[in-house]
This record gives structure tokens, C-alpha cells and sequence, in this order.
């Protein structure tokens, strides 16, 4: 092995290479592409994870939504198309009944689903907006980014139907003077003063949007007449049960205590957060697998292309192996020149692909920034996958260059010395 440290080795691998120029060129940029392709659609894949994962980081992905529609089939003497209404007796019923349930929000709104909007007034500006009334709980299945120095609803603010609330940044931005305290300032919700005790700020997996206004949930159901009606409940499953179950569980519990029959599917509404993560999962899953293939198939064509060259070499050289042969170079001298240039070859053209892999998705990342219109946050790319492919490609260049390593072995002095 010492002959790798030669520098006639080195020499005679240099002088092979470039009488081939062309060729070692066109050759190497297979390795390149597949190693370029392999770093930017592995980033492309993780950017697209970690967009995803920014979006529910602050959501309990485990969590299905639930409201009332009207049954499609008849029950014991009730007509089809009676309306569901849940109340807080269900929302009782099911933490009883449910062990699957980890929390239960029931909410209420006005401004959505035909109710008129909560009528905002502060000075001699007036808006209309959307007027939520929740428990605390809503804030452990969605957690709200409150800015400095404000808070978000709290169980005393339930018990005592304290009269504050919580304004989206939108408000704010209407309302207020830019760098004006709004924290403390009174302002009129359908004509009753309410304490600002908060501003939230917007989130990607919000659903209410920056422009609506958070009331305890007692309070609002005073102000509105809303008794024990709710309009719909959020509900999470423990972190180790199924919320597909959990929620086909739910349904035949609000069926039972709502008289409903028990294949009508049209009498509970829902939308089932987890399952759309989980297919969101596999989609994601599905990508990084046809990344791998994509990237190794391309791979292994590029190391293919140099062994295919090194074998025209061979062919080339035939006269020269001979008289190196001839001179006294023992086969594993010849061997090891052969397979040392396609490991050499190999190597460079993979790093050269991983450093314009690693420059492109850079130059994505500072294109795209924070930006919440592209579906692409911080591409970046494993560095033990990048190790492991770059490993991967010197042990195949290193399986190909045996090829053409053997063929020239297996040259006799002295057909060599005749070849023409």
C-alpha cells in the first residue's frame, strides 16, 4: 500500500486524467449531479417538514373539532332533519364518559355561521368582528402568542364573569396608535365596557384569524343569551390513544344521549385534525423515500459512468500497462493505480455536488427567509446523511474500479508489448 503515498503515482493518475480530458469531465459531473440532486431534494424534503411542523408547533395535533348538524335518518318517532344543539351537558357527559379525552374546549362565536359580528367601539372609531367566548383550556389545545405585559382568559375570569377580553393585532392596529398601551384601556363590545387584557398575535395554524376578540366564556354567554349552548367543542385525545377512535367514540356517546340513530352520520359534524397530520406525515415520509431512491439511483449511474471510463482507459493504455509490466510493476501496483484514480475521481466529484447542494439551498433559504407564502422553512440536510452518501459512493467507485483494475491484471507483458 505504500505506492499510494508515491508521488509517481500521483503523477501517473494526473497524466491519465488529463490525456482524457473531455471524458473524466463529462464523467465526473454524473457523480456531481447525483450527489447535487441527492443534498438539494433531501433539503427540499426537510424544508417542506420543518414549514409543516412551524405551522402546529404551538397545536395539539392530537385534537378533532365537533359541532351539530341535522340528523338524515329517523329514531324512535323523530323526524329526520332535526337540529343538533350541543350544550355544556354533553361537554360534561363526555369527560365523564370519554377516558380518551386529555381536554375538551367548548366554544362559542358570534360573527360566523349566520350570527351577526360583536360590535367593537373604542373612542370614535367602531369596527365589527368576530367574538369568541372560551374556557383557558382553549389556550393549552391552541396556545395564543400573547404580546408583553398581556395575559389570555384565566379561570378567574370564568367563575366571576369578569368583563375583559382578549383583541387580535388587527384590532390593535385599527384602534390604537402605533406603540400605544392597550393593555388596561377600556373599549365597548355591543354597548358593555370591557378591560384589554391582552393582544394576541397572529399564528399559522390559527383559525380565528388577527381581527377577532376573546371573552371568558361565562361572560359571553350572559352578553349573547346563550344559556348552555355551545356552538361547537375542541377536543384532544390523550397522547397515546388514537383520535380516530377517540372520535368515533364521541359520536356514538352524543347519538346515545341525543337520540340519534346510531348509523345516521349526518347529525354531528366534525373535522378530524389528526388524520389530515397524520396523511400530511405520510406525504412527508413518501418524499424523503423518493429523495433516497432518486438520489442513490442517480448516484450509482454517475459511478457506473466512471468505471465504464476507466475501462476505455484500460484499453488505452494497454501498451503502457504492458511495458510497465514488463519493467517489473507487480499486479497490485497496477490494481491499486486503476482503483485509486476511480476512488479519486469519485471523491471529488461528490464534494464538488455537496458544496453547490449546500450553496443552493443556502441561497433558498436567505430567498425565502420567514416568509409564511412559501411551504419551504430552513431546507437543510442531515449531516450524517450527506457523510453516509459521500462514504457510499467512495466504497461503490472503489467496487467499480476493481473492474477495469482486474482487466488490467489480467494483461499479459508480453500481448501488451505486441498491442498496437
Amino acid at each position: 500500500m505504500k505506492f499510494i503515498f508515491e508521488r509517481d503515482t500521483w503523477q501517473e493518475i494526473y497524466g491519465a486524467i488529463r490525456k482524457n480530458k473531455i471524458r473524466t469531465i463529462i464523467t465526473v459531473i454524473g457523480v456531481t449531479w447525483g450527489v447535487f440532486l441527492f443534498v438539494v431534494l433531501l433539503g427540499m424534503a426537510k424544508g417542506l417538514d420543518n414549514s409543516f411542523r412551524s405551522q402546529f408547533n404551538d397545536f395539539a395535533t392530537n385534537t378533532m373539532f365537533l359541532w351539530g348538524q341535522q340528523t338524515s335518518m329517523p329514531n324512535n318517532g323523530f323526524k329526520r332533519g332535526r337540529g343538533m344543539q350541543l350544550t355544556l351537558d354533553d361537554v360534561e357527559a363526555l369527560e365523564s364518559q370519554i377516558s380518551d379525552i386529555e381536554y375538551i374546549a367548548p366554544r362559542n362565536v358570534t360573527g360566523q355561521w349566520g350570527t351577526p359580528p360583536g360590535q367593537f367601539v373604542r373612542g370614535s372609531k367602531s369596527g365589527a368582528f368576530k367574538v369568541f367566548g372560551d374556557y383557558p383550556t382553549i389556550d393549552k389545545v391552541s396556545k395564543k402568542k400573547i404580546f408583553d405585559g398581556g395575559r389570555f382568559i384565566n379561570e378567574e375570569d370564568i367563575k366571576y364573569e369578569r368583563k375583559v377580553c382578549v383583541i387580535g393585532e388587527d384590532i390593535y392596529k385599527q384602534f390604537y396608535d402605533k406603540g400605544e398601551e392597550a393593555i388596561g384601556s377600556f373599549v365597548k363590545i355591543n354597548g358593555i365596557y370591557f378591560k384589554v387584557i391582552g393582544v394576541y398575535k397572529p399564528t399559522q395554524q390559527g383559525f380565528e384569524g388577527d381581527d377577532s376578540i376573546f371573552l371568558p366564556f361565562t361572560t359571553f354567554q350572559t352578553i349573547f343569551n346563550q344559556g348552555r349552548n355551545i356552538s361547537w367543542m375542541v377536543i384532544t385525545a390523550k397522547a397515546d390513544k388514537n383520535i380516530v377512535n377517540t372520535e368515533a367514540k364521541i359520536k356514538t356517546a352524543l347519538k346515545r344521549m341525543h337520540d340519534v340513530h346510531p348509523d345516521d352520520d349526518q347529525a354531528f359534524g366534525s373535522f378530524n385534525l389528526g388524520e389530515e397530520v397524520a396523511k400530511i406525515n405520510g406525504f412527508l415520509a413518501g418524499m424523503r423515500l423518493i429523495t433516497y431512491i432518486v438520489g442513490i439511483a442517480t448516484l450509482i449511474a454517475g459511478v457506473i459512468a466512471i468505471g465504464n471510463v476507466l475501462l476505455i482507459t484500460v484499453k488505452e493504455r494497454t501498451r503502457e500497462i504492458g511495458v510497465r509490466r514488463a519493467l517489473g510493476a507487480t499486479p497490485s501496483e497496477i490494481r491499486g493505480q486503476i482503483m485509486l484514480e476511480s476512488i479519486m475521481l469519485t471523491f471529488i466529484a461528490g464534494l464538488i455536488g455537496f458544496v453547490f447542494g449546500t450553496l443552493v439551498l443556502w441561497g433558498v433559504n436567505n430567498a425565502v427567509g420567514n416568509s409564511d407564502d412559501v411551504p419551504i422553512l430552513n431546507p437543510t440536510v442531515d449531516f450524517f446523511a450527506v457523510v453516509g452518501a459521500l462514504l457510499s459512493i467512495v466504497l461503490l467507485g472503489t467496487i467499480i474500479g476493481l473492474i477495469p483494475a482486474q482487466k488490467a491484471v489480467s494483461i499479459k507483458p508480453i500481448e501488451a508489448l505486441r498491442e498496437e
